[in-house]
């Protein structure tokens, strides 16, 4: 990037930043140097080709609880990736943090996600067990750095230091010694670039991963009331609850149950963002941290839900999983998608030829025709790229006998 490019990026920043904040003229770069954009920032263009990918608009028909065909109303991979990055930004806009990074960590988080949610993650992994595993989070970096085919010049998208890293560890350190066994995308990029595995990521990683529990514990109680697995009054016993709850009905008096709902939600969305963003600022303050090296090299994640909401927040996910992650219906989609993903892995597995001419030339390409694990690799990027309604239609395609096509 040229000089003048440079304050040119610099000074397209929404708002000034901190001094603990990701600076894009000072990005540790991309795999493969290229000209910037004279106004969009690195992380601006990071976010634009996320946006582009094929994977993003496949969220729209992936689960987050719920089978796609099960409701119009119920949250896809899409709409809770939206929904993720608008309380990134809210986070980082408060927090004097790059707002662009922290979109673009958010808006990647997910791409790696199974069809059929957890259920069919959880099921991936058994399949892959004998032949590197699987993990949804390496799978969204595999996407990012390798199966995305959008530029004549590299694969992948040739994303910054920052938003791989961001993909990477946003949870928070990948090794602690080092000497670790690392899932293939990470171990891949590590060759290519040292991404400080053993290092917590920047401030703006972790504002997408505490937004992504906001959006997501918030989010499953609506869509979990509508499906009728649990009321209002059962949310009113809840520690985090009672008082909003109590407040919106004195102050509403009666208004219908969805209005309820919908304020209950803005309500508990605002409560969390404010949590994190008092409590974070003081962790700013004990830190002192005056350079992103000083996030890196803190300890422990900074950005985070104080003690007292943390306590609230983990009483809701126990609620969670006895009423609804764990409910029959869901339990029931559970038992198909042990059946279906198994099904079509085995069956592509055992028969390349059964897979779309593209996948199949990658299995020849990539000498995984006489390496069982080179093509279990690329029949997991396969599956594992499906949506809920595509694997359902792979699945009648090979195994309903009396299908056509």
């Amino acid at each position: 990037m040229s000089h003048d490019s440079q304050i040119s990026a610099y000074n397209y920043c929404a708002l000034p930043l901190a001094v603990y904040a990701c600076r894009p003229d000072l990005s540790r770069g991309r795999i493969i140097h290229e000209e910037e954009s004279t106004y969009r920032t690195p992380f601006q263009r990071d976010r634009d080709r996320i946006i582009h990918t094929s994977a993003f608009r496949r969220l729209k028909y992936k689960t987050q609880v719920f089978v796609y065909h099960e409701g119009d109303h119920y949250r896809t991979r899409l709409s809770h990736t939206i929904e993720v990055a608008q309380i990134a930004r809210t986070l980082a806009r408060a927090l004097m943090v790059n707002e662009d990074l922290s979109e673009a960590v958010a808006l990647a988080h997910d791409l790696g996600h199974t069809p059929f949610a957890h259920a069919g993650e959880d099921v991936l992994k058994a399949c892959m067990e004998n032949y590197g595993g699987f993990y949804h989070n390496d799978q969204s970096l595999r996407i990012l750095t390798t199966l995305e085919k959008k530029y004549p010049q590299w694969d992948g998208l040739n994303l910054t230091w920052e938003t791989l890293e961001g993909v990477a560890k946003h949870n928070g350190p990948v090794v602690k010694t080092g000497q670790e066994i690392l899932p293939v995308a990470l171990c891949e990029l590590s060759q290519k670039m040292d991404m400080e595995l053993d290092k917590y990521a920047s401030i703006e990683a972790q504002v997408a991963a505490i937004a992504d529990d906001i959006a997501y514990n918030n989010h499953d109680v609506e869509d979990g009331l509508q499906a009728g697995f649990f009321t209002l009054d059962d949310l009113e016993k809840l520690s985090l609850f009672k008082k909003p709850l109590t407040k919106i009905r004195h102050s509403y008096a009666g208004i219908s149950p969805d209005l309820i709902i919908a304020e209950l939600i803005r309500e508990m969305i605002g409560s969390m963002v404010i949590d994190v963003v008092e409590y974070t600022k003081e962790s700013l303050k004990r830190f002192d941290p005056r350079s992103p090296v000083d996030v890196a090299n803190a300890g422990e994640q900074i950005v985070r839900f104080s003690i007292g909401m943390n306590e609230q927040v983990n009483e809701l996910r126990s609620f969670l999983f006895d009423r609804m992650y764990e409910h029959y219906t869901v339990n029931r989609i559970r038992s198909k998608v042990e059946r279906i993903l198994p099904d079509l892995f085995t069956a592509f597995l055992k028969n390349y030829k059964l897979l779309p001419d593209h996948w199949q030339t990658q299995i020849v390409r990539s000498g995984g025709v006489p390496d069982i694990s080179i093509r279990a690799r690329v029949v997991c990027d396969y599956v594992a790229g499906m949506t809920d309604r595509y694997a359902l239609r792979e699945h009648e395609r090979l195994f309903d006998l009396y299908l056509d096509k």
